[in-house]
């Protein structure tokens, strides 16, 4: 990543400090982690937005503390319930040369031979605690579910030889299973909740407009 973020320190503030902050385009952040004392910052919310949507959530972020230079990853994103913008994050500072665990999104690649058949793909767990040194962190981890049919899943377990970083989830988590769709009829419809959706959250920061 060739793009460094400048990081302003900042006073702890009342709520209203907050919003002024970011109506004049600054995100609220706190740094911390090595060689980083817990540190209040605010950073650009356009360039914050810019970096993650290019880069990826999962980056190592360039940033400009007081001159001095810090590899940081994302550890929390705090969004506004009602209008989805970003409203503060964490900044993780690491040591590069040495393991960290993070999140990392699980990504469904192919369809699914149960999904053919008329079935429904759910995904129980959509992230995945990995161990890896930073420069490793992949933007997600694709899981091929071509071949699962109905009733069938893919667990942790079976990926688990397959990637080159260890996954602390228990063999376990189910990543993906095809179900049978839902099927109502006229004498039970309307005597329960038969939705079915599996609903997807957007994880980068928005730009403000």
């Amino acid at each position: 990543m060739d793009v460094i973020l400048e990081a302003k320190p900042r006073k702890k503030g009342a709520r209203s400090t907050l919003s002024k902050l970011r109506n004049e385009g600054q995100l609220p952040a706190v740094i911390y982690g090595y060689n980083v004392d817990n540190k209040p910052v605010t950073v650009d919310y356009k360039e914050m937005a810019k970096a993650v949507q290019k880069f990826g959530r999962t980056s190592v972020f360039k940033i400009d503390l007081e001159g001095k230079q810090i590899n940081a990853v994302l550890t929390d994103i705090q969004r506004c319930a009602l209008k989805g913008t970003v409203k503060h994050v964490d900044l993780l500072s690491i040591n590069m040369a040495e393991e960290l665990e993070v999140d990392v999104p699980v990504t469904v690649i192919g369809e699914a031979a149960g999904v053919k058949e008329g079935g429904v793909l759910m995904q129980p767990v959509r992230e995945l605690k990995i161990k890896v040194k930073p420069s490793d962190i992949p933007e997600s981890i694709e899981v091929d579910a071509s071949n699962v049919g109905m009733h069938e899943s893919i667990s942790v377990a079976e990926i688990r030889s397959t990637v080159p970083f260890e996954i602390l989830n228990a063999d376990e988590d189910s990543l993906v299973s095809i179900t049978p769709p839902v099927v109502v009829n006229d004498d039970t419809a309307g005597q329960g909740d038969t939705d079915t959706v599996d609903m997807k959250a957007t994880e980068a920061p928005e730009s403000q407009s």
